[in-house]
């Protein structure tokens, strides 16, 4: 086990909350197991382990984040996430393949929707090749994850978002009965409204195989934003 994977996992085990775990493993419907470190101690915990050992070697990062993804509890999968966030701007255009394992993994919306928006996001505008050649193939996966990424990848964007990529995205995930494309595509849309709400109006209302819960989720602040 690296050094780094090594203290944090003493620093957590050590913070552990049993009397919190069990609830947070039911809010995630039992899919994970938890410590039972709340967000506010868990940012407490990391600020401090950085602020005395610093961040890890941008060369040690993939080692580091599969590790954490192959410990057993949830706040370890976090951990990694929170790393990778804090040193996104370093990542090399490889790193694309370890998003793309951790994305695959131990899926869920706790951490796929964070990888996407982010790092995924800051990936695809500095390198075009890796977005081409990483959209392409995720655009067509049957891996629902990837595809929710896609979706989800502009959202913080806003008016360098490329709409109309958006959009071709969502006609090609038209008809899925699964909830999280469904809900990614009226998120991506509700994003976009903000900065320009008329295209995403003309989208949906011009769209009719729109599933309802993305017309919903699309159209939640749009009449706050368009009288």
């Amino acid at each position: 086990m690296h050094t780094y994977v090594r203290s944090l996992k003493q620093l957590f085990e050590q913070n552990a909350n049993p009397a919190n775990a069990g609830p947070m493993k039911k809010y995630m419907r039992d899919q994970f197991e938890y410590l039972g470190i709340k967000s506010p101690q868990f940012k407490v915990l990391v600020s401090g382990h950085v602020k005395e050992k610093g961040l890890p070697p941008i060369a040690d990062l993939d080692v580091i984040v599969r590790e954490l993804w192959a410990l057993p509890q949830r706040e370890f999968q976090y951990l990694a996430v929170s790393l990778i966030g804090k040193m996104e701007k370093q990542l090399d255009e490889d790193f694309i393949v370890t998003l793309e394992y951790l994305i695959m993994h131990k899926s869920w919306w706790d951490t796929v929707d964070t990888l996407a928006g982010h790092p995924v996001g800051v990936m695809f505008k500095r390198y075009p090749k890796v977005k081409t050649r990483y959209l392409k193939k995720w655009r067509k996966s049957e891996n629902f994850w990837l595809r929710r990424t896609t979706l989800l990848f502009q959202l913080t964007y806003k008016e360098e978002t490329d709409f109309d990529l958006l959009c071709e995205i969502i006609r090609e995930n038209l008809g899925s009965d699964e909830f999280f494309i469904n809900k990614a595509i009226g998120w991506a849309l509700r994003q976009y409204a903000w900065t320009n709400p008329k295209a995403v109006k003309k989208f949906v209302k011009a769209t009719k195989e729109l599933h309802p819960l993305s017309k919903r989720e699309a159209l939640k602040n749009i009449n706050a934003i368009i009288p």
